[in-house]
C-alpha cells in the first residue's frame, strides 16, 4: 500500500524536470525500439553479410562506450544538460549517416562515432546522465519507485516503437516490391527523434544539475581520478565488473538478433515481429513497478537477484521451444520479470555513492555494460551465418547471467543503501 501511494506521489506530482526526463526516456527508448526491430533486415538489404552486421553492431557498441564515457565522466563538471544536448545531435547525426549510404566503412565511422542502438535497449551517454538528474530532483524516499516508473516509461515506448518500426515499413511500401525504402523510413524517423531530443533536453533547469557545495567536491574527486570518482571508487569498480558480465551475456542475445532469430527459426515477418516484441516489452515495464514494491520488502540487492535468476533460466529454455505459439509464451513470460532488476539496479548505484560522483559513476558502470554487450554481436553474427548454430547464443547468455546473479548476491547482499539500513 505505501508503495502505491508513493507510486501515485511521483506520477501526479513529479518536478518539471523530472517530467522533461520522463519525456526523454520515452522519445529516445521509442526510436531505439523501431530502429532495432528493422535494423538487421536493413543492413542485409543494403548489401552486407551477417558476419559484417555483427561486426559492425560490434563496433557501434564500442563506439557508443568511448561516446558515453567521455560526455558522462565529464557531465558533473561540463554540465549535464550540455552533455545530453551533444549526444542528441550524435544520435541524430548516426541516424541520417546510416539512412544515406550503404557503404561499410561509413557505416562504421557513424555507428562508432554516433548513437545508434541495436539492443532496443539504452546506449551512450543519456540514461547515466539522466540517472543523475533524476535522483537529484526526486527525494531518497522514492527514489526506487521514481526509477521504477522511469523504468516503465522506456519499456512502454520501446514496446510501441517496436510495433510502430514493424508496421512502417509495410506502410511505405504496401506492395511489398521494395522493401528497403520501408526500413529506410525507420532509420530516418530516428535521425528525426535525434533532434526532437535536443530540444526537450534544452529546456531542462538547474535543478538537474550539481550544486555549488557538491560541485565543489565534485572537482575535488576529478583531480583525484581521471574518472570523476574518488570515495566510490572501489564499490563502482566492484559494480563495474558485475555489470560487464551481465551485459557480456545479452550482448548474444540483443533485440535485433532476437527479432531476426524468429525469423530464421519460424520465418516470421518484421510486421509480426514488431507485434511481438511490442507485447514483450509491455510485459517489462509493468514488472517494474512491482519490482520497486518488491525492494521495499526485500531490500535492492535480493530482489535485483531472485527476480532475474528464473529469467535467465527461461532464456535458455527459448531455443529449445518446438513452436512459434510455445517460443513467444516463453519469450512474453521471461520478459515479465527480466527487467525487474533495471530500476533497482539503477536505483542501488546511486544509493551507495556520493550525489557529487552520480553522473561518472553512473557512467562508468554503463560502460562497462557497453563493453560487455559490444563483444558478442561479431560472433553471434557468425553464428547465425550457420544454421545449425541459430540456438547457442541463448544458452551462452543464459549460463553468463546466471554466473552473475549468483556474484552479485555473494560481494552486495552485505552492502545496503542508507534508506535500507535506517528501516
Amino acid at each position: 500500500m505505501l508503495s502505491a501511494v508513493r507510486s501515485q506521489s511521483v506520477l501526479r506530482s513529479p518536478s518539471y524536470d523530472a517530467r522533461l526526463l520522463f519525456v526523454t526516456r520515452f522519445t529516445r527508448l521509442f526510436a531505439y525500439g523501431a530502429l532495432s526491430v528493422v535494423l538487421v533486415f536493413y543492413l542485409t538489404g543494403i548489401g552486407l553479410s551477417e558476419s559484417r552486421i555483427g561486426m559492425l553492431l560490434t563496433l557501434i557498441l564500442l563506439g557508443d562506450t568511448v561516446v558515453s564515457l567521455v560526455l558522462t565522466t565529464q557531465a558533473d563538471r561540463i554540465g549535464r544538460r550540455r552533455m545530453l544536448i551533444l549526444g542528441s545531435f550524435l544520435m541524430a547525426g548516426a541516424g541520417l549517416a546510416f539512412a544515406c549510404t550503404s557503404n561499410f566503412l561509413f557505416l562504421v565511422i557513424a555507428g562508432t562515432i554516433g548513437v545508434v542502438s541495436p539492443s532496443g535497449n539504452e546506449v551512450g551517454p543519456f540514461l547515466s546522465i539522466e540517472q543523475a538528474a533524476l535522483a537529484h530532483v526526486v527525494p531518497s524516499s522514492t527514489r526506487t519507485t521514481a526509477f521504477a516508473w522511469y523504468t516503465l516509461t522506456g519499456s512502454f515506448a520501446t514496446a510501441i516503437g517496436s510495433l510502430c518500426g514493424g508496421m512502417l515499413p509495410s506502410l511505405v511500401d504496401s506492395g511489398g516490391a521494395n522493401p528497403i525504402k520501408g526500413y529506410r523510413a525507420v532509420v530516418i524517423v530516428y535521425a528525426a527523434l535525434g533532434m526532437v531530443l535536443t530540444l526537450v533536453f534544452a529546456r531542462l533547469s538547474s535543478a538537474t544539475e550539481v550544486g555549488p557545495a557538491e560541485d565543489r567536491l565534485s572537482g575535488l574527486a576529478a583531480k583525484k581520478t581521471l574518472l570523476g570518482i574518488g570515495h566510490s571508487r572501489e564499490i563502482v569498480l566492484k559494480l563495474s565488473g558485475l555489470f560487464a558480465l551481465d551485459s557480456f551475456g545479452g550482448g548474444f542475445i540483443v533485440q535485433s538478433f532476437a527479432a531476426y532469430w524468429f525469423y530464421l527459426r519460424f520465418g516470421v515477418k518484421p510486421a509480426a515481429l514488431g507485434a511481438i516484441f511490442f507485447g514483450a516489452n509491455l510485459f517489462a515495464g509493468v514488472s517494474a513497478l512491482l519490482a520497486s514494491r518488491l525492494a521495499l520488502r526485500f531490500g535492492l540487492v535480493r530482489t535485483m537477484v531472485f527476480t532475474h535468476l528464473p529469467s535467465n533460466i527461461l532464456l535458455i529454455l527459448l531455443p529449445l521451444m518446438p513452436t512459434l505459439r510455445l517460443a513467444i509464451a516463453v519469450l512474453l513470460l521471461r520478459f515479465s520479470i527480466s527487467q525487474m532488476d533495471v530500476p533497482t539496479r539503477q536505483s542501488y548505484t546511486m544509493a551507495v555513492v556520493r550525489p557529487e560522483e552520480r553522473s561518472a559513476a553512473a557512467g562508468i558502470t554503463g560502460v562497462a555494460r557497453t563493453i560487455g554487450a559490444s563483444i558478442p554481436p561479431m560472433f553471434v553474427g557468425l553464428m547465425f551465418a550457420k544454421p545449425r548454430l541459430i540456438n547457442v547464443p541463448f544458452f551462452i547468455a543464459g549460463a553468463l547471467k546466471i554466473a552473475y546473479d549468483l556474484l552479485l548476491y555473494r560481494k552486495f547482499v552485505a552492502i545496503r543503501p542508507p534508506e535500507e539500513v535506517l528501516r
